[in-house]
C-alpha cells in the first residue's frame, strides 16, 4: 500500500509542478522517477514515451500508467495516473471559477507568456539531451533527421515515423549481424 501512494504522490508532483504537459515532462519524470526512487531508468521513460506516442491519448496519462504497471499492476497504473491527472483536475476547476475575473487581465496574460518560453526552453533541453543520448552513429543521426523532416515538413503522422524508425532499426540490426557474422566466418577460413 505505501508504494501505491508514494507513485501517486510523485506523479502528482510531477502534474502539479509541470507546465507545458508531454515532452516538458521528461525532466519530472527523470529527476523524480529516475533519480528520486530509481524506479526506471531514462531509457525505460524514452521508451514508455515512444509507446505512448502512438497509442490515444495524453502521453503524460500514458506514461504515468505504464510505470504505474509496471511497478504495481493494474491498481499501481491507477494510482499513477490519478496522481498525474489531479492537479490539473483541481487547477481547472479554479481557474473555471474565476476565469471571468481576470481573463482580460494584462499581468495573467504576459505571465502565461512567460510559461509558454519557459515551457519551450524546457522542451529545448531535454531535446538535446534525448539527442545526445540516444543518436549514437550515423543510421540513428539519419533516422532522427528524417523523423523531423517527414513530421515537421510534410505533416507525417508520428506514430508512422515512429513504426518507420523501429522497422529501420530492426533491419539495420539484422544487416549489422549478418556482416558480423560473414567476417567471422572469413576469418575463420
Amino acid at each position: 500500500m505505501k508504494l501505491l501512494f508514494q507513485l501517486f504522490f510523485a506523479f502528482f508532483r510531477i502534474g502539479a509542478l509541470t507546465f507545458g504537459g508531454g515532452y516538458a515532462m521528461l525532466p519530472m519524470f527523470k529527476k523524480e522517477l529516475v533519480e528520486k526512487h530509481g524506479w526506471c531508468t531514462e531509457e525505460d521513460i524514452l521508451d514508455y514515451y515512444a509507446i505512448a506516442q502512438c497509442t490515444p491519448g495524453v502521453i503524460a496519462v500514458n506514461t504515468a500508467s505504464f510505470i504505474g504497471f509496471k511497478k504495481k499492476g493494474v491498481v499501481g497504473a491507477i494510482f499513477s495516473t490519478l496522481g498525474v491527472v489531479a492537479p490539473s483536475i483541481l487547477i481547472i476547476t479554479v481557474i473555471a471559477a474565476f476565469i471571468n475575473h481576470f481573463a482580460d487581465n494584462q499581468y495573467v496574460a504576459h505571465a502565461f507568456a512567460g510559461i509558454r518560453v519557459a515551457v519551450c526552453a524546457l522542451v529545448s533541453v531535454t531535446i538535446f539531451g534525448l539527442l545526445k543520448k540516444n543518436v549514437k552513429d550515423i543510421l540513428t543521426a539519419l533516422l532522427a533527421i528524417a523523423a523531423f523532416v517527414v513530421t515537421y515538413f510534410f505533416g507525417l503522422s508520428p506514430i508512422i515515423a515512429v513504426f518507420v524508425a523501429a522497422t529501420a532499426g530492426i533491419i539495420a540490426s539484422v544487416i549489422r549481424e549478418k556482416n558480423r557474422n560473414s567476417a567471422e566466418k572469413e576469418g575463420k577460413k
